[in-house]
């Protein structure tokens, strides 16, 4: 198979694999971490899992690391929360219509006095 070929992303591939921008810079490093900090949030916890099941005096101060962390943790997936929305903000995002999006039924009418018998008279 030739790299033109390739469906996925080969070195020869001019087209990208998904049709879908990549993250703004800001919020990519926000979310990598994120990611990191969550991964060593789960490691602290079952170091204290295992220290607590062995009966280890290391197992109270996982513990409380553990809980700050997961305080860190939560501070940082806001971090990237709150970075996307300013970065949308700052930057604006392209307003197209969805393919959900209905068009209007009819223009709109220029304004006039309706009679009591439903039909419009203009003034």
């Amino acid at each position: 198979m030739r790299a033109s070929e390739c469906p996925y992303v080969c070195g020869g591939s001019e087209q990208p694999m998904y049709d879908k921008p990549r993250l703004p810079d800001p919020v990519r490093s926000a979310a990598v971490r994120a990611v990191l900090i969550i991964a060593v949030t789960l490691v602290q916890l079952v170091i204290a899992l295992l220290c607590s099941y062995a009966g280890v005096w290391l197992a109270f101060p996982m513990v409380l690391s553990t809980v700050a962390s997961t305080v860190v943790a939560t501070w940082g997936v806001l971090d990237v929360w709150v970075t996307r929305q300013v970065w949308a903000q700052r930057h604006g995002v392209l307003s197209e219509p969805s393919s959900v999006a209905r068009t209007r039924r009819r223009p709109r009418v220029s304004p006039t006095r309706r009679r009591d018998d439903g039909s419009s008279e203009s003034r």
